[in-house]
């Protein structure tokens, strides 16, 4: 058996042990929980309109997020998704702004991928650890940003554009859809083909991934940029969303896309969770950030919590780690 096929054994559901699958279910009954008890407290959540609004904001984090899932599943980690939305946001707004949206598009997703791609470079064949490369990407791509803004803030996108953010599809938002189509496209990526079980046996024994034969260094360089062409598609929906770019677009979406992975139960360590696992996390992140908007929570408070949860999401995975043999997951 090949080390690919034995890093993520038969029966495994969503590419998880039963002790993992037991983490993700759990947030499933966290996430019950939740809903219970917002609509509880507040008279207002249980709405059609904020039930919708919860949803629109869930779908880019979870896009975002659904690229950073597939890095960590290698035992990486990509710091610059938050910049890479931010940059790619402005450069869309900018040309879409002007008239021409399919210009906007394809420069938001280049910059994205771009971006990934030396990501994807500096880890695999400069072998610059994930944090830094990332790190630096990071400050490069903010910098980038702020010099193309110049201060600016760019709004008032053609209704065609904005369909992605704020569209409907008979009573079902477009937005939701795209979500659900990214959701089953990367869970057939991720699970069907050999890239995708590929990604798990590197994360779960790259040493012995890289002497069975396999490709490690394209595979690495394919997921950064992965990561950031989602990265850039996040951005599109958006300020498809908001109707406006500015600079700071980006500056606070790194925490909950980190957390949103963590709660879906993916393995900080690499080889174990799922992009499944990440679209329930970035569902609960959406409920908590609106909760405490509905209830009066002040912004400082809020990213306490958000750095809250990714302790406790840590703390959870480091105890279910000890449980599991990583190398037969």
């Amino acid at each position: 058996m090949s080390v690919a096929v034995a890093s993520r054994p038969a029966g495994h559901l969503f590419g998880m042990s039963p002790d993992r699958l037991f983490v993700v279910l759990s947030r499933l009954v966290a996430l019950t929980a939740l809903i219970v008890t917002l609509s509880i407290l507040s008279p207002y959540f249980l709405t059609w309109n904020n039930l919708i609004n919860v949803l629109r904001h869930a779908v880019p984090l979870f896009i975002m997020s659904a690229g950073l899932t597939v890095v960590v599943l290698t035992g990486g980690i990509d710091l610059s998704v938050g910049a890479v939305l931010g940059l790619s946001a402005c450069l869309a707004a900018s040309l879409i702004a002007g008239g021409h949206p399919e210009l906007g598009i394809a420069a938001a997703l280049g910059a994205g991928l771009a971006c990934g791609l030396v990501n994807g470079m500096l880890v695999s064949y400069a072998r610059i650890p994930s944090f830094i490369a990332t790190y630096g990407m990071l400050w490069i791509a903010n910098g980038m940003a702020y010099v193309f803004m110049q201060g600016e803030v760019i709004y008032g996108l053609p209704a065609a554009f904005r369909t992605i953010g704020t569209g409907m599809l008979g009573a079902i938002p477009v937005p939701i859809l795209i979500m659900l189509g990214t959701l089953l496209i990367l869970h057939v990526i991720m699970h069907r083909t050999p890239f995708g079980v590929g990604v798990y046996a590197i994360g779960g024994n790259p040493v012995a991934a890289r002497l069975s034969g396999m490709p490690v260094r394209r595979r690495l360089v394919i997921v950064y940029v992965l990561s950031g062409f989602m990265a850039s598609f996040a951005g599109l929906i958006v300020i498809a969303r908001t109707n406006a770019a500015d600079v700071s677009l980006g500056e606070e979406q790194l925490l909950p896309a980190i957390a949103a992975v963590c709660l879906g139960g993916t393995s900080l360590f690499g080889g174990v969770g799922g992009v499944a696992g990440t679209a329930v996390g970035a569902l609960i992140l959406a409920l908590v950030l609106n909760g405490m908007n509905l209830l009066g929570v002040k912004t400082f408070w809020q990213a306490g919590v958000l750095g809250l949860i990714i302790l406790l999401s840590v703390l959870a995975d480091q105890v279910v780690g000890g449980r599991i043999n990583r190398t037969s997951t």
